[in-house]
């Protein structure tokens, strides 16, 4: 998670220099936000992260070069990574799945209200989740990708690794439970919840509770 300073400094990546323009344009009048540069391609991701220490990249999925999904992995391969939010036109779809799973902290339509891209990137600065549990539910209903018996097996494994209590938290964010509805049907405090999130997260080198669920889910148990 990124560090947050008086100023939230994002970078854009689109290939579209209308889409960058608008989008530039819509931040910089934010007060605490500042546009801090701008890629074309997904190529250009690494060294413009280098080069401007973003907190947030607002990452376009489709680009002629190389695409946001393969940027998005080669960035949250690193420990100090920026948190990343994919760009979309389409409403959810597998490779909004597959950038989840590399560790994307959330999804914004390019159709997204001014306000909500704010509240975006607000949110994911702060360590919060992006996604509401409806769209987390969402996601998991459009897990169409194949390779099933070979996820459910890994997915299995890796939370064989928790304990009983961490792992009825994961299953409880499988189901797209908030913090405060894992309080109450696990009787224990959100302050609890939120450790053994994190302890969770921790434990399976996640980025971000959309993985937990999507983990829950190919495990069978959500």
């Amino acid at each position: 998670m990124a560090e947050v300073s008086e100023q939230i400094r994002v970078l854009v990546v689109d290939d579209d220099a209308l889409v960058r323009a608008g989008l530039s344009m819509l931040l910089a009048g934010v007060e605490e936000i500042v546009i801090v540069g701008e890629a074309a391609d997904g190529s250009e991701v690494a060294h413009a992260v280098a080069e401007h220490q973003p907190d947030v990249v607002l990452m376009d999925i489709r680009m002629p070069g190389m695409d946001g999904l393969a940027a998005t992995e080669l960035l949250r391969a690193h420990d100090d990574a920026p948190e990343v939010i994919v760009l979309t036109t389409f409403d959810i779809d597998d490779d909004v799945l597959r950038a989840l799973r590399a560790g994307a902290s959330g999804f914004l339509l390019k159709d997204t209200p001014p306000a909500d891209i704010v509240r975006a990137v607000r949110a994911v600065v702060a360590g919060e989740p992006m996604l509401s549990p409806t769209i987390t539910r969402r996601l998991i209903g459009h897990v169409t990708d194949g390779g099933t018996r070979d996820r459910q097996r890994y997915a299995r494994e890796q939370l064989d690794h928790l304990t009983v209590r961490e792992r009825e938290v994961a299953v409880a964010i499988g189901l797209g439970k908030s913090n405060a509805e894992i309080s109450r049907e696990l009787y224990m405090s959100v302050a609890t919840v939120k450790s053994h999130v994190s302890r969770v997260l921790e434990k399976l080198e996640f980025n971000n509770r959309v993985q937990i669920a999507l983990l829950a889910h190919d495990a069978g148990e959500a």
